[in-house]
C-alpha cells in the first residue's frame, strides 16, 4: 500500500470501523476549528517564553550549571506528563464535556509560572548574583506541575479534537494554529525578550509571568469551543477499575494486543530520545559564541525565534500536507529531519573560523518540528482509534514515551564525562530507527493492517 494516500477520496470508502460525526458536531466544526486554534496560539504564546531546548537550560544554567542536573528537566518533564493523564483518562472518557479539562489544565500550567517568578524576584541577589539553594528544588517541584498540568492539557486537546474535528481537517488545524501561533510568538519575543534579557537577574521573573499569561489566556479561550455534551452511556453492571495498578495493566493489555498501536508507540518511544538531548543543545552553543555575545543574552533570542519560525514554517506545510497524504508519511519525514539535529550541531560547533555561533540556529528551527512530530503522532493515534478509545490510547501513548527518560539524568552524567560527540550520535541513531520503523505502520485511511476493535482487555477502564 502506497504512503501517498489521498484523503478526501479514502474517508468517503472508510468502513464502517468508525462512527462518522453526528450533524451537531459537524455544524459547529468551522467553529471549533478557529476556537481551538485560538487556544493552541495563546497556549504557543506562553509555551515559547519556556522554551526547553533554550529558556529553561539557561534559567537551569543561571540556578546550577550542573549536566545531571539539566538532564533532570526531561525526566521530570515525561513523569509528570504521562502518569497523571493515564489515571485521568477513565474520568475524561466519562465526561461529558471535555473542553473544561481543556481549560483547567491550561489554568493549571500558569500556577508554577506565578510561583517561580514571585520565588525569583525574592531570591535573586544582586550583590552576589547567587540564589539560595533550595532554589533547584523549588524550581524542580513547580516544572514537576507544570507538566502535570500540560499533560492532562495534551490528554484533552487531542480528545475533543477527535471528538469535534474530522481526520481530512485535523492537518489545517495543525497548520493554521501552528503557523499563527509561531508567527505571534516570534513578534512577542523580538519585542520583549531583548529588553528584559539586559536585566541584571536575566529578566526571568518577566518571562515567567508572560508564560503564565499564555496559559491563562489559553484556558478562557477553551470556553469558545462548541462541544455537544456526550450523551450517558449505559452502566455496566461491574464498573471498570480506575486503582492505579489496573489502568498500568490495562496500558499494557493495549499495547501488547494491538499491533498498529504498538508500531507506533516504539516509533514514538524511539523518537522522543531526541528530547534527552534538549537542555544540552544550548548548553553546546554557547561555546560557540565569544564572551561579549554570552554576557549580551541576545543568542537566546534568536535561538528562540530560530525554533519558532521552524515549528510554524512546519506545521504549515507537513498539516497540509498530512490532510492530503496521511499521517504517516509526515512523521516519516519530521522523524529523519530530527535525526539530523544532533550531529549537524556537534559539526556547527567545530566550526571556529566564525566566532558567535554562525548558523549554529539551524539546529533550533530543526528541533522546532519536535512539538510538530508530536501532533502529528497524535493525530495518528486519533485515526487508528474509535472517539469512545481516544482518551485511552493518548494516555497509553504518553506513558509509553516515557520510559527513554529514565536515562535522561544518565545522559547529562555522560556528556560531563565523556563530552557531546559520542552521546549527540547516539541519540541521532536512535531517533532514525524510529523514522525506520515508520515503514511498517498501518495507514488508517486504508483500514491497511487495523484490528476490528481495539481490545480492553479484562477488567479495562474502557466499556
Amino acid at each position: 500500500m502506497s504512503d501517498t494516500t489521498h484523503n478526501e477520496s479514502s474517508t468517503d470508502s472508510e468502513s464502517s470501523r468508525k462512527k462518522a460525526p453526528s450533524a451537531e458536531i459537524q455544524a459547529v466544526e468551522t467553529r471549533n476549528l478557529f476556537a481551538l486554534s485560538a487556544h493552541y496560539i495563546s497556549l504557543r504564546l506562553g509555551w515559547i517564553f519556556k522554551t526547553e531546548t533554550v529558556i529553561m537550560p539557561a534559567f537551569m544554567d543561571a540556578i546550577s550549571g550542573a549536566g545531571w542536573l539539566r538532564g533532570c528537566l526531561p525526566v521530570v518533564n515525561r513523569i509528570c506528563s504521562s502518569l497523571p493523564p493515564l489515571f485521568f483518562a477513565p474520568r475524561l472518557k466519562d465526561s461529558p464535556r471535555k473542553k473544561l479539562t481543556l481549560s483547567a489544565a491550561s489554568f493549571l500550567m500558569a500556577v508554577p509560572f506565578c510561583v517561580l517568578a514571585i520565588a525569583w524576584r525574592q531570591a535573586w541577589q544582586p550583590e552576589s548574583s547567587l540564589v539560595p539553594g533550595w532554589f533547584p528544588a523549588l524550581f524542580l517541584a513547580c516544572y514537576g506541575v507544570v507538566f502535570v498540568g500540560a499533560g492532562l492539557q495534551r490528554l484533552a486537546w487531542a480528545t475533543v479534537q477527535g471528538k469535534l474535528i474530522r481526520d481530512v481537517r485535523r492537518g489545517r488545524l495543525m497548520a493554521m494554529s501552528g503557523l499563527i501561533g509561531s508567527a505571534t510568538s516570534v513578534i512577542a519575543v523580538v519585542l520583549l525578550i531583548p529588553r528584559w534579557l539586559q536585566r541584571p537577574d536575566g529578566g526571568f521573573a518577566w518571562i515567567f509571568l508572560m508564560t503564565a499569561g499564555g496559559f491563562v489566556l489559553a484556558g478562557g479561550l477553551a470556553g469558545l469551543i462548541a462541544e455537544p455534551a456526550d450523551k450517558p452511556a449505559d452502566k455496566p453492571t461491574a464498573p471498570p477499575s480506575r486503582r492505579p495498578g489496573r489502568l498500568l495493566l490495562d496500558a499494557w493489555e493495549l499495547f501488547r494486543t494491538n499491533p498498529p498501536f504498538r508500531r507506533i508507540a516504539c516509533v514514538a518511544m524511539l523518537f522522543i530520545s531526541i528530547q534527552l538531548a534538549f537542555p544540552h543543545f544550548q548548553t553546546l552553543g554557547r561555546q560557540t559564541l565569544s564572551d561579549d555575545q554570552r554576557e549580551q543574552g541576545s543568542y537566546l533570542m534568536h535561538w528562540v525565534v530560530a525554533q519558532n519560525i521552524g515549528f510554524g514554517i512546519g506545521t504549515f506545510l507537513f498539516g497540509w500536507l498530512a490532510d492530503y497524504w496521511g499521517n504517516r508519511i509526515v512523521i516519516r519525514i519530521e522523524i529523519f529531519l530530527l535525526a539530523l539535529a544532533p550531529p549537524l550541531a556537534l559539526v556547527l560547533s567545530s566550526q571556529t573560523a566564525d566566532p558567535g555561533g554562525g548558523v549554529f540556529w539551524l539546529i533550533f528551527s530543526l528541533l522546532g518540528l519536535t512539538p510538530l512530530t508530536f501532533r502529528t503522532i497524535y493525530n495518528y493515534v486519533l485515526e487508528l482509534a474509535p472517539p469512545a478509545e481516544h482518551p485511552r490510547h493518548i494516555a497509553t501513548l504518553n506513558l509509553a514515551m516515557t520510559v527513554p527518560f529514565f536515562g535522561s539524568p544518565a545522559l547529562g552524567w555522560l556528556v560531563d564525562e565523556l563530552g557531546f560527540q559520542p552521546v549527540f550520535i547516539a541519540v541521532s541513531i536512535i531517533v532514525t530507527c524510529g523514522g525506520l520503523l515508520t515503514f511498517g505502520m498501518a495507514e488508517p485511511r486504508q483500514n491497511e493492517h487495523l484490528p476490528e476493535s481495539a481490545p480492553a482487555g479484562p477488567g479495562s477502564t474502557v466499556e
